[in-house]
Order: structure tokens, then C-alpha cells, then sequence
């Protein structure tokens, strides 16, 4: 009989014991959770933010080529072609300036986490 109540006693610590180390598990992994969470959510935001401003500078790139397009054709029509390639030429410096900034922020953010 004292056998069986030790060996009972011995199972209840087991599982005492079990029962602590899995609960502290699952605080760790919610905490762990959490933290990806905020910093997806974090991200999230930073992404919204650097869309706003991207959106911004199209709107203002846009106004410029309207305001270059009524200009040329007030103008000579020799200057045309030249104004032309140098609304090209500032479309794709302001589309890789665009890109440069978003590749330049993604590294920033996969750095820090």
C-alpha cells in the first residue's frame, strides 16, 4: 500500500510539473505572438506611410507634365521633341527615385528585425 501512495505521489509531481513547464511554453509562445504581430502591424503602417508619399509625388509629377505639355504646345514646335524626352527623362528619374526609396526602406525594416 505504501508503495501504490508513492507511486501515486510520484505521478501527481510528474504531472505538476508537466503542467508548469507547458504552461510557461504557451506564455512564451503568446508573448512571441504578440511581438510578430506589432512588428507586421508596424510594418504595415511604415508601407501605408511610404505608399502616401509615393502617391503625392505622382500627383505632383502629373501637374508638371500637364503644366510642361500645355507649355510646348504654346511653344515652338522644334522644342517639342526635346521637351518630350526631358519629361521622359524626369518620369523615369522620379519612377527609379521611387523604387530606390521603397528598396531603401524594405532593407531598413529587415534589418532592424
Amino acid at each position: 500500500m505504501k508503495k501504490l501512495k508513492n507511486s501515486i505521489e510520484g505521478f501527481c509531481e510528474s504531472e505538476k510539473l508537466m503542467k508548469e513547464t507547458l504552461q510557461k511554453e504557451n506564455t512564451l509562445l503568446y508573448q512571441t505572438k504578440q511581438i510578430a504581430e506589432n512588428e507586421s502591424l508596424k510594418k504595415i503602417n511604415e508601407a501605408i506611410a511610404i505608399i502616401k508619399i509615393q502617391e503625392e509625388d505622382i500627383l505632383l509629377l502629373q501637374k508638371s507634365n500637364e503644366e510642361t505639355e500645355a507649355a510646348m504646345q504654346a511653344g515652338l514646335p522644334g522644342l517639342n521633341e526635346l521637351k518630350l524626352k526631358l519629361l521622359e527623362a524626369n518620369n523615369t528619374i522620379a519612377r527609379f527615385k521611387g523604387q530606390v526609396e521603397s528598396k531603401e526602406k524594405v532593407f531598413r525594416n529587415s534589418d532592424n528585425s
